[in-house]
Order: C-alpha cells, then structure tokens, then sequence
C-alpha cells in the first residue's frame, strides 16, 4: 500500500511562485475614460513592489526568505491520499487532496496574506485595511500583520459577520479590528446603508469601504490588501500546486482531474495554475473551477469589463462578472459571494483551458458530511463546492470503469462554521438559485462599458 500522505521536506519547498501571466494574453485594465491605466495609478491602493508583481510577466518570481520562514510554520501542506472517500463512493478513482486547513489561520489565504504582509512592511507601508466574506482571508490579513507588526482593519460582510462570530474573535486575538460591511465608517457603507439599511452585504461593498479608508488616510501610512482576484494574489497561492507537483513525483502519479471551489478564484487558481502550465504545454488534463449556483459568475455571467468593487473605486476589469451592483443571496459559502472571478481565471475560461461548474448548497452539505464522515475533517462550506464535484467525478469513474487520479484542494476546514452544518442538519438550508430576470438585471450596470477582447494564448 502506498503512503496516505505524501510530504516534502522544508528544504523541498518550491522557492519561487508561478506567474500565469507568462503563458497567457490579458486584457488591460481600463480607467473612467476607457484607456489602459499604468502601474502608476495603483500606487495609492498598493505598494509599488506589489504593483510591480501584478504586471509582471517573468514566469518565476523568487519568494523572499523572510516569507519562507514563516511559510514554513506549517508548510509545506501534507498531499493526502482520500482512501475512505474513494471506499465510500465505491469508485475506482484515486482522489487526492491538498490539506491547506493545516495553516494558523485554518485556510489557504495565509500563503498570500503573509507574502503580502512582508512587501508593505518592506515599502514602509503601518496600516492595511481589507475586506473578508467568511472571515478566512480577515483571519489570514490579521495573523500575517501580527507576524510584521503591522495594524489590520477588516471589513466582514454582513450576513458573515451575523453568521460566524467567532471569526471575528479570531480575527482579535491577532490583534485585527473587525467592523460588519456595511459600516457607517465610509462614505460607501453609508451610501449602502441609505439604499438599504437591511442589506446582507457583498464583497464588492466591503472592497469600497477598505479601499476607502485606504486612499483617504492622508498620512500614506496605508495600504489595501486583497485576499482574491490580482494577479499577485493567483501568484503567491501557486505554492500550493508546484508542491502538489512535487509530491505526485514522489509517487510517480499524476492527476486526470484538478478541482477547486472558486469565488474570486485564489484558492482554485493556487492548485490548478501550476497543471494549468503543463496543459498549455500539452498535458491531456481537466480542470474544474466549481462556483454556487447562487452566484454563477463563470457559468452564467457574461465575459466583461466591470468594476472589482460595488462603489467603483478599482479599475474596470475584464472579468466574468454578474455586475459590480449585484448583492448575492445570503447563503453559507461566504467566501464565494462575489460578483466577480478573477481575470486570469476568467481568460482560462474563455480560452477552454479550464470548463467551470456549479453545484447546489444542499449538494455541497452533503458532500461535505460525507468527507467528515470519511476523512474526518469538517470541510469548509466553500471547500464543499469541490468536494461535490470531486463525488460526482469519481462517481463517473465508476460508471465508466476508468481509474481516474482526482486531485483537489482541501481550501479549509469549517470549525468555525458549524452554523450552517446545524441548519443543514435541522433541514433549514434550501438550494439557492439565480434566476435569467435577475442575470439580466445585474447585467445593466455594465452595459455601456468598453467590450473587452477575446484573446488566446501563443
């Protein structure tokens, strides 16, 4: 019998991150007036040495040795083989999963959140201000901050914050400040607010508030940090899939099959981007970014440029996108309500390189206790998005009698959001669909904004 996990030493560890951005045409992002905006134009929102990476196109940027240190807390993330999942389906598929709930912070965000945290303390940058849906990205800003000194303001999504208190608690004892989004702090939760003072939030609100306190702070000690969506975020996350890559070399394995659950598109693209290079260049692989059919952003929404916040403080990007004004319904998988998916993501789809996919929130509570049941981990209810898909791959493998090699990502574990098991146990969760007058009605907001390109790869 093979080894159930398979690890890498701290000396194995990837020392430098993938940049997509070599092996892939994007549109630009566009300013008010339609044209290209520089790097320049970003530099009150980010660091310049944040900046510099965004835009980069060298395929391999080397990650500091101060952001290894503490990597290396608890990476490199064991590869784990899912032998009683596999015994459960009764599938002749082998599923592997990469366990990033081992970090402090429970999730994968931490791999951007620390690297982040290093570039601003480096450009002299005090203070970041973020936003967080479920709390996993507020959780991962706070701890990287506390490990540079520097101070952490979070602004959490309403209905999330209302859901999973004790994100807030973890958030604290990092010593980040977590305020509920809308807030009457900004001029954009106070204009939210006045449209709707009931408002469960959206991420896109959220991102307004923190760019918000960001660019107003006149003494230029701030910064916004991003936990999705950039290109220097996808960056940093690919440590995740270069050590799957590693780790399937030990056994002499590869993966069919590459899933992950995708939002903003951090966590999907930090394990299929690296196999995403090697299906450029000729891998006969399929890769699955798998979204809530509450906010189908890749399978139904259009391919677009429109802004990355609801306020329209980001540039226009060109991005599948239901509308920077859309408020997604209310349901568990906090992390996946956002309006958008990244560019890189949403270029990877256009081009056919990836096929999305969207599952029901009952299907994915399902899958999530039947992992739990078998594996033991309580997956987090966005994790559970790719392991519904992950079942009915290896479910297909079985009707097809093919022994498939599934690989997915573990995002994180849910014991902090045990709230939506118990309503899912009581039978108080239902499926949450986005209906055609709805699409149509958050694709307004867009419709008069530049068309971007439908570009293809070399």
């Amino acid at each position: 019998m093979t080894s159930r996990k398979i690890f890498l030493t701290e000396d194995e560890m990837p020392r430098q991150w993938y940049n997509i951005l070599a092996d892939i045409k994007m549109n630009p992002p566009l300013g008010p007036d339609g044209n290209p905006v520089g790097p320049d134009s970003l530099a009150p929102v980010f660091p310049m040495n944040l900046i510099e990476q965004e835009v980069s196109t060298e395929r391999w940027i080397t990650i500091p040795d101060e952001v290894l240190d503490i990597l290396t807390t608890w990476r490199p993330s064991p590869l784990v083989r899912a032998r009683n999942l596999e015994k459960a389906l009764g599938t002749p598929a082998k599923i592997y999963y990469k366990n990033e709930s081992v970090s402090p912070a429970g999730s994968h965000k931490p791999n951007t959140a620390v690297a982040q945290a290093y570039y601003n303390k480096e450009f002299g940058i005090k203070k970041l201000t973020t936003e967080t849906g479920a709390g996993q990205w507020g959780s991962a800003l706070s701890y990287a901050c506390s490990q540079f000194g520097l101070e952490c303001k979070i602004f959490m999504v309403r209905i999330s914050f209302d859901q999973k208190p004790y994100r807030k608690s973890m958030m604290g004892a990092w010593g980040g400040n977590c305020i509920p989004s809308p807030s009457d702090q900004t001029r954009a939760g106070r204009d939210a607010l006045a449209k709707d003072p009931n408002t469960p939030g959206s991420l896109g609100i959220a991102i307004s508030e923190a760019i918000e306190c960001a660019v107003t702070d006149e003494s230029g000690e701030t910064r916004y940090a991003l936990g999705s969506v950039l290109n220097h975020v996808m960056l940093h996350q690919t440590i995740i899939g270069l050590e799957a890559r590693k780790q399937f070399e030990k056994v002499g394995d590869y993966p069919d099959v590459i899933i992950g659950c995708a939002g903003g598109g951090s966590n999907f693209a930090g394990i299929a981007f690296p196999f995403v290079y090697d299906k450029i260049h000729g891998k006969d692989i399929e890769i699955y970014p798998v979204e809530p059919m509450g906010c189908p952003t890749m399978t139904k929404a259009p391919f677009v440029y429109d802004h990355g916040d609801t306020a329209k403080y980001t540039p226009l990007l060109a991005m599948h996108s239901l509308g920077h004004a859309f408020v997604p319904p209310p349901f568990h998988a906090g992390g996946l309500r956002y309006h958008g998916m990244a560019p890189t993501v949403s270029q990877l789809v256009c081009e056919g390189i990836v096929t999305p996919r969207a599952v029901s929130q009952l299907s994915t509570f399902e899958a999530g206790v039947l992992f739990a049941r078998s594996e033991g981990i309580i997956p987090a209810p966005e994790s559970n998005h790719a392991i519904a898909c992950v079942i009915e791959e290896a479910n297909k493998a079985k009707e097809e009698g093919k022994e498939k090699v599934i690989l997915f990502n573990l995002s994180g574990h849910g014991l902090l959001d045990l709230a939506g098991y118990d309503r899912f146990f009581a039978g108080e969760l239902s499926n949450i669909l986005m209906n055609d007058d709805d699409l149509k009605a958050s694709e307004a907001v867009f419709a008069d904004y530049p068309k971007p390109a439908i570009l293809k790869h070399d």
